[in-house]
């Protein structure tokens, strides 16, 4: 038996007047998704439990079969897991954001929580002027992907406030900066940032070319090493992670599971589509399990893009959903598990914490015509609704 779990992070959203009252999903061309919603198994899971933030770490943890009420502790050290820094107990990960801040009124507000898409380039090329300037054996500066980037601050303070960047697009910072034990030091460096790369060549370079530069860090999603049993121990499979974001690889790591790099795999709409679905279907030759996530509908919903938002849902169908629905015949048996993550709202720029539509296929043939596809009415119109979402995974196995 093969499983595969196709992940569109963000897709699911509410009914907007644009569509005529439909939701992306339901406007969206998904006859792939759709075909799965009215042969398999279909309902609504609630994979962020009361009381947690309805981030991408707490929610995917969920859809790979762990409590994140056992085992969450934050979210950059899973990033820091997938790009090789390791961290003592009392070490402390923060996930850095290279963002651009606009200063109006007296006022500095979000302009842009990713720099205006910075390249993975331009990225290292700040981090490590960060880790030149300001690096030191108690704060330490690695670069990511793109404009997500890590900052360990070792022995450091775990107990402060901190916001996501993409929760407050267009809103003043002031009531949203690093609250508690150790924000004055947080704020110390996010200050030290703002000299350091407004003196950066490339500074210059983005504005001459018309693209936003970035002008601050932001810090956010601290914690400290997770603790997590491994996939093999949990589930007795075999497996691997394809995913363009290191929060997703990062979860792969502790998960004991093997990360796939794709090529020309972004995290945003221009993602290879294609090329993730070819090595998901070539890695279930040797392992048993592969968990495919694809980042750009999300990222289209903290932009506010409603086309770019549909555009990645119909690329996902096509493309990985597709593909994958095709391949996966030539293992015989096989399960695959289709969802969200989470909503991300286009008209909210941010995440909710909703109960999401989820597909389980194994090949059933019998047609429910009452289904009109793949969406969230018509998960909601079977009834079937999942609680504690980490149980999705024993119902993919069952």
């Amino acid at each position: 038996m093969k499983y595969i779990v196709l992940l569109g992070d963000g897709m699911s959203d509410k009914k907007l007047e644009e569509l005529d009252g439909k939701t992306p999903l339901q406007y969206a061309k998904t006859p792939n998704m759709d075909f799965m919603a009215r042969r398999g198994k279909m309902g609504l899971a609630k994979t962020v439990p009361d009381g947690f933030p309805p981030g991408s770490d707490v929610a995917n943890l969920s859809v790979f079969g762990y409590d994140p009420r056992t085992c969450y502790s934050g979210r950059s050290p899973l990033e820091a897991a997938s790009i090789g820094v390791e961290l003592g107990s009392d070490d402390v990960a923060f996930r850095l954001n290279l963002v651009n801040l606009r200063a109006q009124g007296g006022k500095v507000f979000m302009q842009d929580y990713s720099a205006g898409h910075i390249s993975d380039q331009e990225g290292k090329e700040l981090v490590q002027a960060l880790q030149k300037e300001l690096g030191s054996k108690e704060f330490q500066f690695f670069p990511g992907v793109g404009y997500r980037h890590l900052m360990v601050w070792r022995e450091g303070e775990d107990g402060m406030l901190v916001t996501p960047p993409h929760d407050i697009s267009g809103q003043e910072i002031a009531d949203y900066l690093p609250k508690g034990p150790g924000a004055d030091r947080l704020i110390n460096l996010m200050n030290s940032s703002q000299m350091i790369f407004h003196n950066h060549p490339q500074y210059k370079k983005r504005l001459a070319e018309g693209h936003l530069p970035a002008n601050s860090v932001w810090f956010w999603g601290h914690g400290k090493a997770p603790r997590m049993e491994t996939f093999q121990n949990k589930f007795g499979m075999s497996g691997a992670v394809i995913s363009a974001v290191d929060l997703i690889r990062g979860i792969g790591c502790y998960a004991g599971l093997e990360s796939i790099k794709v090529e020309g795999a972004t995290g945003y709409v221009n993602t290879n589509y294609l090329g993730k679905a070819e090595a998901a279907l070539k890695a279930l030759e040797k392992v048993d399990y592969v968990y495919l996530h694809v980042e750009a509908p999300d990222e289209a919903g903290h932009s506010g893009n409603l086309k770019d938002k549909i555009l990645a849902i119909e690329k996902f169908d096509e493309l990985v959903v597709g593909t994958v629905l095709e391949g996966i015949k030539k293992f015989g048996e096989y399960r695959i598990l289709c969802t969200p993550d989470h909503p991300t709202p286009v008209k909210l720029m941010t995440h909710t914490a909703a109960p999401v539509p989820f597909v389980i296929y194994g090949g059933e043939s019998e047609e429910n015509s009452s289904l009109a596809g793949y969406d969230e009415e018509s998960a909601k119109s079977t009834g079937l609704r999942v609680e504690e979402g980490f149980r999705l995974m024993e119902m993919l196995r069952n």
